[in-house]
């Protein structure tokens, strides 16, 4: 194997290690030397990737957010219609919560350095999506007119936010693809147009699947 090989191996194992670290702990209770051991490297191997424990965490971040992104980006091209993608981006996060602890290491960082100025983009890319999916439903009809697309977008990752969090409390998100669905079950018959309301349950059904999954 390249020594570049193994450097992207090894920077990668730490990567890992310390998400799944942030994921059990946080940022504040988790340690270098914890994420040490828990990648199975040495601590020079570490210094020599990353100069802090705040570097490791901004890494983390990066990371959860490029693979929620790619996500994202795919169902935004799928040619779905705009609800269904709406469906789509909320269990895909919800997967993504549940599966990959990446994902969750980042999306808990983000949670705890908010209360300091931390990270805004994460949010800021995923309200964006949410806008624009829910103007492209009020242009094919399936959102009433009166709705406005920026604060709708807003209010959606304000509401699955909280819904992921307390799922977290309380059952360590084993129910979380219930509280999208209940969720998504108050949401859609407020923002739908009534006479387009007999497709909600349809809609509800919405899944994306990746090519790497098929």
């Amino acid at each position: 194997m390249l020594k570049q090989e193994r450097a992207v191996i090894t920077r990668q194992q730490i990567v890992n290690g310390a998400a799944e670290m942030f994921d059990r702990v946080g940022y504040e209770r988790a340690s270098l030397a914890e994420i040490v051991e828990l990648s199975g490297i040495t601590k020079g191997a570490l210094y020599f990737h990353f100069k802090s424990k705040d570097e490791l965490a901004t890494v983390v971040i990066d990371e959860q957010h490029a693979i929620s992104m790619k996500a994202v980006e795919s169902i935004m091209s799928s040619g779905a219609p705009a609800l269904d993608r709406l469906v789509m981006l909320c269990y895909e996060m919800g997967r993504q919560m549940v599966e990959d602890p990446i994902v969750r290491a980042g999306i808990r960082l983000t949670l705890e350095m908010s209360a300091d100025g931390g990270p805004r983009r994460p949010y800021a890319d995923w309200i964006d999506a949410c806008e624009e999916v829910s103007r492209a439903g009020i242009e094919e009809g399936d959102v009433v007119e009166t709705v406005e697309p920026s604060e709708l977008g807003r209010f959606i990752v304000g509401a699955f936010t909280g819904v992921q969090l307390v799922s977290n409390v309380l059952t360590g998100r084993e129910d979380l693809y219930e509280r999208i669905d209940q969720m998504l079950s108050f949401l859609l018959p407020g923002i739908m147009a009534p006479r387009r309301r007999y497709k909600i349950e349809r809609i509800r059904e919405a899944r994306w699947t990746s090519q790497a999954e098929v």
